[in-house]
């Protein structure tokens, strides 16, 4: 390490803040990394608020940002071109022999490094190099994972300061002993609106042998913001081989008997009720995201990786989403991202339930309503995938066992996609083996027109983590196996559908039945119901789900509507098994022999089942 280069590049008092830290990696690192990007200054963060408020002010300073009407909001762009995460060019870097399957994105580790290198070399001359430190779960904590982030983007850095907790004190703690996570990332050239310019070298890729991500040449938060689906990926690369999980899962506290709470993690794809459950007024949120999961003893706790949340603000109004409305809605410190901005200097969306003014500035620059981009598609008001990032605290339903770094027991699991026409709206495995292959590694989900092309395709999600496996999913499934198998009591699993239609397209649920579902996985936890036994798992009995309906809504729940909901749909429950085997036989590597004898026994069940009853068996055929 050249520490006089370092010197000079960071100044006395920047240079001092580095060595506070004793990890002589960590200092290399940062050496190898302000060489390299060549930044005409450097600023160090520790977890002073004079540090983190200079970051916050340098978005401004560099127009990252603009400040909006109300006290603490700001506004951030990304480029027209630059709205979401490229998967395309988001690559593992492996080494000659290393192979994670057809699924995941991957390039030569060498050629990957030569390339990302070439591409960083000098792009910092001219900006000032931002370096801080986050720790991923709760700080001094079995679960803490310290971060290092080195970024030229002021808004970058202040994301992340809302999104994680600060972790330079955590880095001093663990001193040499520190494991941690390394992200370098450059925005690149910018254009007139401080933007991306030079999106054909934006590149993501990920060294899981250094744990280390690289990112160039873009903004958007899920390209550059790398505690978050990036460190996923090297966070269940480490998992595999410590035998934890990392999983895209909420946590949320459910409120039972007797001033009761049990925590239950939930795992969804994108736009299929994750947010909207984490955030069910009455009940406690601990997570929205991303989820630690580790064993001690015979039980399992789960800590949310995230302080924060970077939620799509789409469709967000105050009817559905009240919780949200009002973060939304007060004076907090809140980055709005890719709305529409009015002339009264606030923020406005798609969906929010009011009226959106007739011009403003948006992603697309100056804009007018009916405005076409330069292949004739109409610019909407604000982008799709535009987004908020604040921190929790502003949450009124937030758990009080956030920062516990025991994080909080769990008492079950459930997995759900968008399904018009298969699965019942609650069902609980029969077991851990059964839950995570019927439920977990089943899963799927159709699209939506609206959002995503063409409607009801189904796309394949195992445990809803795809996108993010830094493993082969063979090998991931049964990872998630021998974690709960190891177990004597392990946390219960279960499926949720909250898209079932009827016959006529009509879903067959209200949005806030899905309260009802938890109350009662709460209730099952503690057996303290019992419930009907299907081929596919058990589901509520009738008179629990009209208490809890009363109860719970104040709703009446009939008889009727129990048996159009819990029928069981045998063809196709047996379509669904063809599916995933086919998957699993053809597309997946080593994938447990286990798989397809569960898949085969839930099939046999599904026709003995058909064979005494036909085809569409209502829940009292099984009482």
């Amino acid at each position: 390490m050249d520490k006089e280069m370092l010197k000079i590049k960071l100044g006395e008092e920047n240079y001092q803040k580095l060595l506070g830290i004793d990890n002589s990696k960590l200092h290399e690192f940062v050496a190898r990394y302000v060489e390299l990007c060549n930044p005409d200054k450097v600023f160090v963060a520790t977890d002073s608020q004079e540090d983190i408020n200079y970051i916050r002010e340098a978005s401004i300073r560099n127009g990252e940002e603009k400040k909006l009407a109300v006290d603490g909001w700001t506004v951030h762009f990304d480029g027209y071109y630059d709205q979401a995460r490229d998967k395309p060019r988001t690559k593992f870097l492996l080494p000659k022999g290393v192979d994670l399957g057809p699924n995941l994105n991957a390039m030569d580790r060498d050629e990957g490094l030569e390339e990302i290198h070439e591409i960083l070399k000098n792009i910092m001359q001219g900006k000032e190099l931002y370096i801080r430190f986050f720790c991923l779960g709760p700080t001094n904590s079995e679960f803490a994972v310290p971060c290092v982030q080195l970024t030229d983007s002021a808004y970058v850095a202040h994301s992340e300061d809302l999104l994680y907790r600060w972790g330079y004190e955590e880095f001093k703690r663990q001193g040499k002993s520190a494991r941690f996570f390394k992200f370098v990332h450059s925005a690149g050239e910018l254009d007139e609106r401080k933007a991306s310019k030079n999106i054909d070298k934006r590149r993501v890729y990920i060294d899981l042998e250094e744990s280390t991500v690289y990112g160039s040449n873009t903004q958007y938060g899920g390209n550059t913001i790398g505690l978050k689906k990036l460190a996923m990926r090297l966070a269940i690369n480490r998992a595999a081989k410590e035998g934890w999980l990392t999983e895209h899962m909420l946590i949320i506290g459910v409120h039972g008997p007797n001033n009761r709470v049990t925590y239950l993690t939930g795992a969804f794809p994108s736009l299929c009720g994750k947010t909207s459950t984490s955030m069910i007024p009455g009940e406690t949120i601990v997570g929205d995201d991303i989820a630690y999961i580790r064993k001690s003893g015979d039980r399992v706790y789960g800590v949310n990786v995230e302080s924060g949340m970077f939620g799509i603000i789409m469709g967000v109004n105050s009817k559905d989403d009240p919780i949200i409305w009002k973060v939304l809605h007060n004076p907090n410190e809140i980055i709005f991202s890719n709305v529409l901005i009015g002339e009264d200097n606030k923020p406005y969306w798609i969906g929010m339930g009011e009226e959106i003014p007739e011009k403003g500035n948006n992603y697309s620059g100056e804009w007018t309503s009916g405005k076409k981009d330069a292949k004739g598609n109409e610019i909407t008001p604000s982008h799709r995938n535009a987004r908020f990032t604040s921190d929790l605290k502003q949450l009124d339903n937030l758990d009080e066992k956030l920062n516990d770094p025991n994080g909080v027991e769990l008492g079950g699991m459930f997995y759900g996609g968008r399904d018009s026409d298969t699965w019942v709206p609650i069902t609980e495995a029969f077991d851990w083996t059964h839950g995570i292959i019927t439920k977990g590694a089943s899963l799927e989900s159709e699209t939506t027109a609206a959002t995503l092309g063409k409607e009801g395709v189904r796309k394949f999600n195992p445990i809803s983590n795809l996108d993010f496996l830094s493993v082969p999913i063979g090998k991931y499934i049964e990872m998630n196996l021998n974690f709960g198998n190891s177990l004597e009591n392990p946390p219960l699993i279960f499926g949720v559908n909250y898209f079932l239609k009827d016959k006529d397209g009509n879903f067959m649920n209200e949005k806030t039945d899905k309260k009802i579902w938890l109350k009662w996985m709460e209730l099952r936890t503690h057996k303290e119901v019992d419930a009907v036994k299907t081929p596919t798992g058990f589901i509520p009995r009738y008179e629990d789900l009209k208490k809890l309906f009363k109860e719970v809504l104040n709703k009446d729940y009939s008889e009727e509507e129990y048996k159009a909901q819990f029928t069981i749909r045998v063809p196709e429950n047996l379509a669904k098994i063809d599916r995933i085997k086919k998957i699993y036989e053809t597309t997946v590597a080593e994938t447990p022999p286990i798989l397809f004898k569960v898949l085969e026994e839930e099939r046999q069940r599904l026709l003995e089942a058909k064979e005494k009853y036909g085809d569409y068996i209502p829940p009292d055929k099984f009482r």
